[in-house]
């Protein structure tokens, strides 16, 4: 099968000798181009680790994580690093943005790392803050904005490189329930109108119903192996 990410036996210890402890266990598994797939499980699970390795922002202890179907252990870190600013888009439980800048340059900020010239960089920020309908406050500071709009905001962030794989976790952990179904909505309709891949961590049942394919992790392992 074509996927856009997978994992073989991907196993993942923190610590050594009698203080170690094993977050994943020979997890494998196979996420296919415009899937929207839920990883689910209790706190301390595994859940967030899984999505580190699966967005390469960790490396597993053992196992292989294939990126279109090359083994990612293969690209050095310059590779890595393109690979997560161009091809991945990040939505977090936390907000990351610079509470003292601007909107518009927070949303930005994954092209300067690309080195994108500047009035590329302008064009594209208003075209993704219109996408999340925050185009008029893209000069407020990011500290000004109510939960909600900021979590659009990184979206936006999110959208910006025209992501294959958006990979969220707990992207509505902050919210309110009605300022939650908002950015869940805009999430999936990124899914549904645009193809873009939806890797979501949550605990929400809500959430989870809403994706095509559920994952549920148990003490580090798959339980679904049905599903996977």
């Amino acid at each position: 099968m074509n996927s856009v990410v997978a994992t073989k036996n991907v196993s993942k210890t923190y610590g050594k000798g009698e203080a170690a402890f094993a977050a994943l266990e020979n997890v494998s598994l196979s996420i296919a181009p415009g899937e929207s797939v839920a990883v689910v499980g209790k706190s301390g699970s595994g859940k967030s680790t899984l999505m580190h390795i699966l967005a390469l922002l960790d490396k597993p202890t053992n196992g292989t994580v294939l990126v279109d179907n090359q083994d990612a252990s293969s690209l050095n870190g310059r590779q890595l690093d393109v690979l997560r600013n161009k091809r991945y888009g990040f939505v977090f439980q936390q907000f990351f943005l610079n509470e003292k800048d601007t909107v518009l340059n927070n949303v930005i900020l994954p092209l300067k790392i690309g080195r994108v010239g500047r009035k590329e960089r302008l064009e594209r920020g208003m075209k993704v803050l219109k996408a999340v309908e925050l185009e008029e406050k893209a000069t407020s500071r990011a500290g000004t904005l109510s939960g909600g709009q900021k979590q659009r905001v990184c979206i936006a962030r999110a959208l910006i490189n025209n992501p294959g794989v958006i990979f969220a976790d707990e992207p509505t952990g902050n919210l309110d329930s009605h300022t939650g179904k908002t950015v869940e909505d805009l999430l999936f309709r990124l899914n549904k109108e645009q193809g873009i891949t939806l890797i979501i961590v949550t605990h929400d049942p809500d959430i989870a119903k809403r994706c095509g394919r559920q994952l549920h992790i148990i003490d580090g392992r798959l339980t679904n192996k049905g599903n996977i």
